[in-house]
């Protein structure tokens, strides 16, 4: 369990370029990151207008003089000062993530990294490379794999609980674009925008999510090939708003993602179930803190998080004891805190010896998106993958 005891001998020296005050993520990254003592917030270009964004900044805490009017102006600074930054974080739109992302790495900076990294696969395996050849680490915020029923259902299949592996139903389903909001919504516009959220909507948006939780629960989530089909059905919308994918996988099992923002009166809808030849787990991100698991010819049950009936590693992480409810905030402060201990055994020279969505996931979230936009633009085929 967390307890609050140190994890580094010092915290890693931490900016951010976004995350302002009219930011829709900005907060959780700063209470994730700040929860533990890990990182410590100096530095930041924190909005596209300077004189707002150095206010924000000043409001935070930070020192006037590090509270900078752009990214580039925030990297050559700070390599200035012998207490620079080490690490940032990055919250801007999505066009944006790759030249700041691949800015950092060459100033010889770790990253957070909101996805999508960037739009091209070949542009994640630059980054992903130059990151690799740096020894840097470059975290992807996923933010929804920091709950610990996820570490619960990755265990359940690694000790052979649900049998093999045959059928992966994926969905992030929500309702709350069922209309043309973005004209009146200024932090939803560009969601919908080709130019700043990229060739996809809703695969890219919410589509991912549950694609990187299945990836951790099944390390040997291999897709072989894909079909897709998405359509906008809210006239005018030049990007996606629903989407269905089918996956075949390397190990013959096969997947499903339905991706949506018009599924009317869903909150959120995020579910993943996954089906095996004895048993199937679903985990459902509107109930965090349990996890079905059905065995065929038993009652159904449901797991608790922080039982002591679950694996050891799922239970290495709970913030408060069983019974209380721990959200999205927990979450997100245990991939900062897991961010913080790979920074800082990078900085040692040492090795990874945990899971977390790194770089690699990133890759491999642009490269989904990438494909699926190539099979639904061909008309609904199947594409290798």
């Amino acid at each position: 369990m967390i307890n609050g005891e140190k994890t580094l001998d010092q915290p890693i020296r931490w900016a951010m370029i976004g995350g302002g005050k009219c930011s829709q993520i900005g907060y959780i990254h700063r209470s994730s990151a700040l929860r533990d003592n890990s990182f410590k917030l100096v530095a930041g270009a924190f909005d596209i207008n300077p004189e707002r964004g150095k206010g924000f900044g000043i409001s935070l805490g930070v020192d006037p003089d590090r509270c900078y009017p752009d990214y580039k102006t925030l990297f050559a600074e700070e390599a200035k000062r012998e207490d620079g930054i080490e690490a940032v974080s990055i919250t801007t739109p999505n066009s944006t993530h790759y030249e700041i992302c691949k800015a950092a790495l060459e100033a010889g900076m770790h990253v957070v990294c909101e996805k999508p990294l960037c739009f091209k696969t070949a542009e994640a395996e630059e980054l992903e490379e130059l990151a690799n050849s740096k020894g840097l680490v470059v975290g992807v915020t996923y933010g929804y794999s920091g709950h610990q029923m996820i570490e619960q259902a990755r265990q359940m299949v690694a000790h052979g609980d649900l049998g093999e592996i045959r059928l992966i139903n994926m969905q992030f389903a929500h309702g709350a674009y069922h209309t043309a909001i973005e004209n009146e919504n200024p932090a939803i516009k560009w969601r919908m925008d080709p130019r700043s959220a990229g060739p996809s909507c809703v695969i890219a948006d919410v589509g991912t999510h549950p694609l990187f939780l299945v990836e951790a629960i099944m390390p040997d989530f291999k897709i072989t090939n894909l079909m897709c089909s998405r359509k906008s059905f809210v006239e005018g919308r030049a990007l996606e708003d629903n989407a269905f994918v089918l996956m075949n996988l390397e190990n013959g099992a096969q997947a499903t993602m339905w991706a949506s923002a018009i599924n009317c009166g869903s909150l959120h809808g995020q579910k993943i179930r996954i089906i095996g030849s004895k048993a199937s787990i679903e985990w459902w991100d509107e109930r965090p803190n349990q996890l079905a698991y059905e065995v065929e010819g038993e009652p159904a049950r449901v797991l608790e998080r922080g039982a002591a009936y679950l694996y050891l590693e799922a239970l290495e992480e709970d913030r408060i004891s069983a019974g209380h409810p721990e959200g999205l905030f927990d979450a997100w402060s245990n991939l900062y805190r897991r961010f913080a201990i790979a920074i800082d055994k990078s900085k040692r020279g040492e090795k990874t010896d945990f899971w977390f969505p790194d770089i690699h996931a990133g890759v491999q979230g642009v490269k989904w998106v990438e494909k699926c936009v190539e099979s639904a633009d061909k008309g609904a085929i199947w594409v290798d993958y």
